[in-house]
This record gives structure tokens, C-alpha cells and sequence, in this order.
């Protein structure tokens, strides 16, 4: 049976997937630029190394209610035909290869006519325990309803109030409905020209280094020797960055199981889709505290890496970004800092306000004393 690879990602709940060939690059949300007169989903553009790209919002697509953005919030790069979008998703997963007869065409629902309300679901993938909804990009690229209600949340506000607004008129509306339902206090298109405006400093920060990083890509940004691409991490306050070639995926935890007769910096089992992933602590390698006084974080995100036969979840206290640094940007170790440390570390750079160690993750995994020996 003939199978495709599909790239499967979260948004507002659902689990969508896209046909792999036509994914560009994923990255971390960053700031964009709203846009004059663009169509009411299209939330802004981004310089993306030279070349301007909008940047679809898919809860405003699907005609949901429009949400505050979060820096955990992924931008994934379609292009199809001629076009070329990004569109906001709340967490990449991974790249799923879908067999044909896994996959169900549209539902009826038993209604005439349903076939008119597909937009933008081609069908339904059966994935192990979870259903996939398949995106038609087609559609979700070029569809315009031929009434602006048709992609509008249902709302007893909207009812008979939409047909006689003028165009200018009806997407203030549509915005101040979204608005409303999300309980946001904007008022007018003109408050959603600005970017995520309930973000905090740092939070903006983000979002401006990531657009920063994007637009400066354009020179040598194909030399790796110039370039690396670094996913950045919180512990204990501390910043920390380790290798993207590294990381497989992020992860929330949810249940875990402790593994008996393991020191302190195995934290335990989780069952990641059927595959059994240990979970570690690096923070004692590190010579950092276990400070878990914010327990309603401590064991919430880990980060799953593969370091040659090796796959194992980094626990974090959050996940910041990824980014892209330049070597030149790279400094040495401070010789402040604990000479166990050192050992673990490839150098530092800045990130924000703070600095950032970034890890020899390979070798703090094999030569840290993390991995168990099953034979003890």
C-alpha cells in the first residue's frame, strides 16, 4: 500500500497533518508585521532572509475565535503552486508516513450537501490511537467564501448584522466579534497592528530576536561552518542552548513511571506514542540545585533527544526558541564557572539580556554519568 509522509501538528486542540513535500522550514513564532488591506486570517508578514512572507493565522482561517500568540507558538513555511504562506501552529509534532487506506475521504454527516462546508479538511488519517485531520493546502491557500459569514464564528452578535455592514465596516465587526468571544478589550482592526500586545518585555524580546535572526540569515546562511541552529532552554532561571540536529521533539509530560534502582537524575518512563522514553534530569551533572518549588512546572516539558543509539527526554522548565547563531557570536567559557561545568559546555553567547551556555549534549550523555549501566 502506497504510504506519503504528512507533518502532524497541533492547533487550538486538533491534530491536523500536511503533506510533508510541501513544508519549507518550521520555526518559532516570531514578531510580524501587520498588513494594510490583507485579508482578515493573513495577521502580518515576516522578512524572511530578503523575501516578505505573509503569515496565515488558522483559528482566524477556520473561523474560530482569534487567541493571544505564545512564544511556544511554531510558524510552519507551505508552499504550493506559486504561493508561498506561513501559518501559526501550536506545536509540531513529527513526520508521520500515512498509508492510503488509513486515511477516510470526507464525511457526510448524514446532511445534504455537506460536501459544500469542506474547505479545508481533504480527510481523516487513523494514526495508532489518535485521528488526524488531512488539510487540503489548496484550499486553504486560495479558498475566498462567497460570503464573508461563511468563514465568521457563529455568534448571536453576527446574526443579520454582517449584510449591511460595508467591507471596511464588516471586518472591524468580524474583529470586535472575535474580540468579544475571546474576551480581549480591542476595539478596532487598529489595535491588532500591534503585535502580541499582551506579551511581557521578555516575551517580546522573543519574538524580536527570532524576526532579527530570520532577516539576517541572508549571507552564508547554507555555510553550517558560519551558521548553527540551537534550541534554547530554561533551567533553574539559566539559559541553555543544545544542538537542533539533536532534537527530535518537544514534548509536554504527562504521566510518569519511576524506574527503580536508578540515581536521582533518572527521573523515570513516559510512553511517547508507544515508544517507552526515558526521562532525565541533567541538573546534577550540572552541579545546579533540584529546585522544584514551582511544582506546578517541574516535570511539565522535556525536550527528546537522539545522540547516536541513544534517545532520551531532556526535562526543562521551559522551552524558549530556536534560533540561529553565528560562531563570531560564540565566546569562550567564562573560567568562573565550576571547572565540572566547563567540561560539559561548547561556549556561550548572549540571548536576550541574559547568557546562554550552550551544552556539549553529546558528551554530557555519555561521559556525565547519565546513561545507567543495565548490568549493575
Amino acid at each position: 500500500m502506497e504510504t506519503k509522509p504528512y507533518l502532524i501538528f497541533e492547533q487550538n486542540g486538533f491534530l491536523c497533518g500536511i503533506e510533508a513535500c510541501y513544508v519549507r522550514e518550521i520555526f518559532f513564532l516570531p514578531e510580524l508585521t501587520a498588513i494594510a488591506e490583507a485579508p482578515q486570517d493573513i495577521v502580518g508578514a515576516i522578512d524572511l532572509r530578503g523575501e516578505i512572507l505573509p503569515v496565515m493565522d488558522l483559528n482566524l482561517r477556520f473561523g474560530y475565535v482569534w487567541q493571544e500568540y505564545s512564544v511556544t507558538d511554531s510558524t510552519i513555511v507551505i508552499e504550493w503552486q506559486e504561493s508561498k504562506v506561513g501559518i501559526i501552529v501550536n506545536q509540531v509534532r513529527e513526520v508521520k508516513e500515512l498509508s492510503e487506506d488509513a486515511i477516510t475521504p470526507q464525511l457526510s454527516y448524514g446532511r445534504k450537501n455537506s460536501e459544500a462546508s469542506h474547505h479545508f479538511v481533504a480527510g481523516l488519517a487513523r494514526c495508532e490511537a489518535d485521528i488526524i485531520m488531512l488539510l487540503n493546502l489548496d484550499r486553504l491557500i486560495r479558498y475566498s467564501p462567497e460570503k464573508p459569514e461563511e468563514s465568521w464564528p457563529v455568534s448571536p452578535n453576527n446574526v443579520g448584522s454582517q449584510a449591511a455592514a460595508g467591507e471596511a465596516e464588516t471586518e472591524n465587526l468580524h474583529w470586535e466579534i472575535n474580540a468579544k468571544l475571546s474576551g480581549k478589550n480591542y476595539k478596532n482592526l487598529t489595535d491588532r497592528h500591534v503585535f502580541c500586545p499582551q506579551a511581557t518585555p521578555e516575551e517580546k524580546a522573543i519574538f524580536q530576536s527570532r524576526a532579527n535572526h530570520l532577516r539576517r540569515r541572508s549571507e552564508g546562511e547554507n555555510d553550517a561552518a558560519i551558521n548553527m541552529s540551537l534550541a534554547v532552554f530554561v533551567l533553574n532561571g539559566e539559559y541553555f542552548g543544545i544542538h537542533l540536529d539533536l532534537v527530535r521533539e518537544f514534548t509536554d509530560i504527562s504521566q510518569v513511571t519511576p524506574v527503580p534502582c536508578t540515581p536521582d537524575r533518572i527521573v523515570g518512563n513516559i510512553n511517547l506514542r508507544g515508544e517507552i522514553v526515558t526521562l532525565i534530569d541533567i541538573r546534577s551533572v550540572l552541579n545546579m540545585s533540584l529546585n522544584i518549588s514551582d511544582a506546578a512546572n517541574y516535570l511539565s516539558k522535556a525536550i527528546v533527544v537522539e545522540v547516536a543509539d541513544l534517545v532520551a527526554g531532556i526535562v526543562v522548565d521551559e522551552i524558549l526558541d530556536i534560533i540561529y547563531l553565528n560562531v563570531s557570536e560564540i565566546a569562550a567559557v567564562p573560567a568562573a564557572l565550576h571547572s565540572a561545568n566547563r567540561e560539559y559546555l561548547r561556549g556561550t553567547a548572549i540571548y536576550g539580556e541574559k547568557i546562554m551556555a550552550i551544552l556539549n549534549l553529546q558528551k554530557l550523555l555519555t561521559k556525565g554519568g547519565v546513561v545507567v549501566d543495565e548490568e549493575v
